[in-house]
C-alpha cells in the first residue's frame, strides 16, 4: 500500500484492508489512453464508469473494460428500466462524490446499481481511478468484485 496521495477511496481501501497498488501520473490525464500510458498499461487494463439515468431519474453506474463502450440499450435491458442516457456532466460530482474522470465503483455518493461488463473479468488485476486524475489504484479483480458486488452481463456496444 502507498500514503502518498490521499483521497477518501485511498482511504476506504486502507479500513477494508484491501492490497492495492497507487500508480502516480506525470500530469492530469484526460483521456482513458492517456492515464493507460501514464500508468504504463493497457487500456483495457482499466475500468470506465459512465453514470446514466433512466426516465424516472433513476441512476445506475456502468463499468466496462477502458478500450469499450457501454451500450446503454443494453444497460436497460438487464435492469428492466425505461430508456437510459449518460448524465449531464454538470451533474456527476453531486451524484457519485466524483469529479468527472475520476468516478469509481466504489464509495459512491448516491446508492444505485452498480453493472460491469464481462470484459472486466478477464484481467487478474485491473486499475480505477484513485478519485485523484493525479493517480490510478491497481488491485485485484476478485477484491474489486466483492467490494462492489455489481451486476455482471454483456453491456458494451458491439
Amino acid at each position: 500500500m502507498n500514503n502518498e496521495l490521499n483521497t477518501p477511496l485511498i482511504q476506504f481501501l486502507q479500513t477494508q484492508q484491501v492490497s492495492y497498488r497507487l500508480l502516480p501520473h506525470q500530469h492530469p490525464a484526460t483521456t482513458i489512453e492517456e492515464a493507460a500510458a501514464q500508468r504504463g498499461i493497457s487500456p483495457k487494463q482499466m475500468v470506465k464508469c459512465i453514470l446514466l439515468r433512466d426516465m424516472s431519474d433513476r441512476y445506475a453506474l456502468a463499468c466496462t473494460s477502458g478500450d469499450t463502450q457501454i451500450d446503454p440499450k443494453k444497460v436497460r435491458a438487464v435492469l428492466q428500466w425505461r430508456r437510459m442516457t449518460c448524465v449531464n456532466s454538470i451533474n456527476v460530482k453531486e451524484i457519485t462524490g466524483y469529479e468527472i474522470g475520476t468516478v469509481t465503483p466504489i464509495n459512491l455518493k448516491t446508492e444505485m446499481p452498480i453493472l460491469f461488463d464481462n470484459s472486466i473479468l478477464n484481467q487478474n488485476e485491473i486499475t480505477i481511478s484513485s478519485g485523484s486524475r493525479m493517480a490510478g489504484i491497481a488491485l485485484k479483480t476478485s477484491d474489486l468484485l466483492t467490494l462492489v458486488n455489481p451486476l455482471i452481463n454483456n453491456i458494451q456496444r458491439p
